[in-house]
């Protein structure tokens, strides 16, 4: 695995519209909140994925460059290697409307019989603001833990997957400037330097054809959980999920009506030809990037919710894909 992903560079940080930083360094690992072998891991653990969540927010705020995000990304490293999954990081310098500033992104790698990927993935850093503490409990802490966990269930169940999956966690998906679209250029955002920084590294290494699909947890962790069909997201990836919701008792979650987005660590992808999926509650979650984004707003059903239907989606995605080869 270490092999494979020395021989193709990797690469390698989204939340919405409407918004803010700093150097990573790398940290001691901290005790891990809940360790597991790969072995025993079947099913999705909510109470694991919410522990993910309530060590994040014990290390404060975590922009992008900040001591918090180091220790953040020490435990998610050390999370991922406890599942035993193959470990890389992928750190690069951002030009950002307050200077260069040292990011990092996580990738996490279980081969399949195909060289062909499914990616899964969230961002890691929360939103920076001067005028106030933002924790980012759903923003993104729930997206964070509900990823961990789908990696230990992955990695742990059998047999092994038709394609390769890479679990991707992004740096710096949010907005340095308080509003996403306030300091950015159209060839520069102030935005998702993470997940554009991944995309340009598949282009520049030829791999852009290797990820066949893209999917994309933020902000889905809210105790009132209703997630509606991002407007940007291709379609078949958006059926595969809802119906799967439904199926498994959660009509009243996976619901038909828009969510607009307008942006998030998937737009690279989809500009890259790579068919995506956000999942993603926005519109009514009322306490996006406010100092009340914290765990009481989290519940340990939603993330199970969630990472059940990721768990029997995958399956049938892995399943399309085969049946519909790339030209």
């Amino acid at each position: 695995m270490l092999s494979l992903l020395v021989a193709i560079p990797l690469m390698f940080a989204a939340c919405p519209r409407g918004e803010s930083p700093t150097s990573a360094n790398s940290a001691a690992t901290p005790q891990p909140a809940a360790t597991t072998t790969s072995s025993a891991a079947t099913s999705f653990d909510a109470d694991r994925a919410m522990a993910h969540v309530k060590k994040q927010l014990d290390f404060g705020p975590r922009p992008p460059g900040s001591p918090e995000l180091a220790k953040t990304r020490a435990y998610i490293i050390d999370q991922l290697k406890s599942s035993g999954v193959s470990v890389s990081t992928d750190e690069f310098n951002a030009s950002t409307p307050l200077g260069q500033r040292n990011m990092v992104n996580v990738i996490a790698e279980i081969p399949g019989e195909s060289k062909d990927v499914i990616m899964v993935s969230s961002h890691y850093d929360s939103k920076y603001f001067k005028d106030m503490t933002f924790l980012g409990a759903n923003d993104p802490g729930a997206s964070v833990g509900a990823l961990l966990e789908l990696v230990r269930v992955v990695a742990g169940n059998t047999p092994k997957p038709k394609l390769t999956y890479w679990f991707v966690f992004f740096d710096g998906e949010e907005a340095l400037c308080r509003d996403w679209d306030q300091c950015g250029k159209p060839d520069a955002p102030d935005n998702t330097y993470g997940s554009r920084h991944f995309v340009e590294k598949l282009k520049k290494d030829n791999q852009t054809s290797r990820v066949r699909a893209m999917i994309l947890y933020d902000m889905m962790g809210y105790k009132d959980l209703e997630l509606g069909r991002d407007t940007m997201s291709v379609s078949w990836l958006q059926n595969i999920f809802w119906q799967t919701g439904r199926e498994l008792g959660h009509a009243n979650v996976f619901v038909d009506r828009e969510e607009g987005v307008g942006g998030d660590d998937h737009e690279p992808f989809l500009k890259a030809g790579i068919d995506s999926l956000d999942i993603i509650q926005l519109s009514n979650y009322p306490y996006w990037h406010t100092a009340d984004d914290t765990i009481d707003k989290v519940s340990p059903k939603s993330l199970k919710i969630v990472g059940d239907v990721t768990v029997a989606s995958l399956p049938k995605v892995e399943q399309y894909l085969i049946n519909h080869p790339q030209r």
